[in-house]
């Protein structure tokens, strides 16, 4: 067998159908769009029109409140500061603030601020200062030895 004797077996491929291409074609002059009316003509794309009816997605009933000035924090989790202070990414003795928390790469962006969450335990004593913190996370950063200051008015639980 050479490469130019290669083919797909019989009935493997189907080839697409050329419309308004002839009567003779099965799909010729309107080409499967039927007669008349804006479905037939070109540039048409109706979603979620029903014919003048009111569309579902607005029958439907809408729930909730979306705040549209909603502050958007940095999280970072107790278990990941104690992660990079053992791998030596972080100096548990120095102060630790949102510009450090950047530089050793625990979070991307600052956003509106950093919170910090009591997800995993830390066991080394540090000097956290941020913009929010939970009422949990501030008891497990004291509990360790160390201290957790928050500069806004954010703690919640």
């Amino acid at each position: 067998m050479k490469l130019n004797e290669l083919h797909d077996n019989e009935g493997a491929t189907k080839s697409r159908t050329r419309r308004g291409r002839g009567v003779g074609s099965g799909k010729g002059k309107t080409g499967g769009r039927g007669i008349k009316g804006q479905k037939s003509r070109s540039g048409v794309a109706i979603k979620g029109y029903e014919g003048g009816q009111m569309p579902l997605y607005q029958r439907l009933p809408k729930r909730g409140f979306n705040m549209r000035n909603r502050k958007k924090f940095a999280v970072v989790n107790l278990s990941i500061l104690q992660k990079f202070i053992d791998a030596k990414k972080l100096d548990a003795k120095k102060d630790i603030t949102e510009d450090v928390l950047l530089e050793a790469g625990i979070i991307r962006r600052k956003l509106d601020g950093v919170r910090v969450l009591a997800k995993g335990e830390i066991t080394s004593s540090i000097k956290l200062s941020v913009t929010g913190a939970s009422k949990s996370a501030i008891e497990a950063v004291e509990k360790a030895g160390g201290s957790l200051t928050v500069k806004a008015a954010a703690v919640a639980e």
